[in-house]
């Protein structure tokens, strides 16, 4: 039965360590108290709030006025897939972490280089989690969830959930609540082709080359220790939400923009981080930009302070709270330094968590 409690303080389910309470709490350990307790909020007309690992969300100091269902959810199942691949099915409130260990554990490729990302299943497609060269999508098969407007339980195939950039149909929309995701991975004891550059330099390899899962997995996790994005209770650097903004992309004019700021401010034969990145809606090529070296070159030092909230010691793309910070604390240093990259170079950093009751 599903555990229901009223002014739940909600800084202790975020990895930021920040928020107020909750009006309303209930913990749904299976899918039948998880839809229950939505269909139960949205019959009262209640403000609704699902939370997973809270490892990507910033909640107000003034809590949240409506209930919050903490998604418990735990399972695990296997079964063949199509073209050869094994698709496991997982709960949304099973931990990522230790899903990804199983599964490098087990010899099952396709996720490997996503090891130490905090947080839940249910969250990776939302956000179409991704780093050191992989994204979810790339796996997902598909995707069940309790949709809020059908009053019902659909299953969504990739296409549906129309993955792009840190992106998914379930992103800015409370429609859908993620209940399961399916992945269909492969089963052999390599990686898929390392296509992250530091990675495969620090693996020894070049890009495109595979190597054991095990090693990927231990080099991505070194990379993301040393950048405080492992969660560890002895590290302050690590009470962040991962990455605080996410990489910009930019469309023909946009680029030429930062092409003449960055030369202007740095000098005409400064070189800036540039990816390739799909063509946009209109079919005009787009590069990716690194957030971090625009926030690094516009004068936002690792360790920059405002009050008790400060960037990262490790890596300056994690805004953190090493203290005893608020939310509004934190939302000022992040407006400072959107403010201070748009002002430097003309590029305007967008959030990468999920805001509730804030705004930048």
């Amino acid at each position: 039965m599903a555990v229901f409690a009223e002014e739940v303080n909600l800084a202790g389910y975020t990895t930021l360590r920040l928020g107020g309470p909750a009006r309303r709490f209930v913990e749904a350990t299976t899918e039948t108290e998880l839809v229950a307790a939505v269909r139960k909020a949205d019959d009262d007309g209640e403000p609704l709030l699902v939370l997973g690992g809270g490892s990507n969300l910033v909640v107000a100091d003034a809590g949240f006025p409506g209930t919050v269902v903490h998604v418990g959810t735990r399972g695990v199942e296997s079964s063949a897939g199509e073209h050869g691949r094994i698709n496991v099915r997982v709960q949304a409130g099973e931990e990522w972490e230790p899903f990804v260990a199983r599964c490098v554990a087990g010899g099952l490729s396709g996720v490997e280089c996503l090891s130490g990302i905090p947080g839940r299943v249910g969250a990776t497609p939302i956000q179409n989690v991704g780093a050191y060269g992989q994204d979810v999508s790339e796996t997902i098969v598909q995707v069940r969830a309790y949709d809020r407007m059908a009053r019902k339980v659909v299953t969504l195939d990739r296409a549906a959930c129309a993955f792009t950039y840190r992106n998914s149909a379930f992103k800015g929309t409370d429609r859908y609540v993620v209940l399961d995701v399916t992945y269909g991975l492969r089963e052999t004891e390599v990686s898929q082709p390392i296509a992250y550059a530091e990675l495969a330099r620090i693996l020894g390899v070049r890009p495109g080359a595979s190597v054991p899962l095990k090693e990927a997995r231990d080099a991505v996790l070194e990379l993301r220790r040393g950048k405080g994005m492992v969660l560890d209770p002895d590290d302050p650097d690590t009470r962040s939400a991962g990455s605080f903004f996410t990489n910009p992309i930019l469309d023909p004019p946009r680029l030429a923009r930062l092409e003449r700021r960055v030369a202007e401010r740095l000098g005409p034969d400064t070189a800036f981080p540039r990816y390739p990145e799909s063509p946009g809606p209109d079919g005009r090529p787009r590069v990716k930009t690194s957030a971090a070296w625009l926030i690094d070159k516009a004068g936002f030092a690792k360790g920059h302070a405002r009050g008790p909230v400060r960037i990262s010691g490790k890596h300056t793309l994690a805004l953190t709270n090493p203290g005893n910070g608020r939310t509004a604390d934190l939302l000022a240093l992040a407006r400072e330094v959107r403010d201070g990259v748009r002002a430097a170079f003309g590029v305007e950093l967008v959030n990468e968590p999920v805001f509730v009751g804030v705004k930048l």
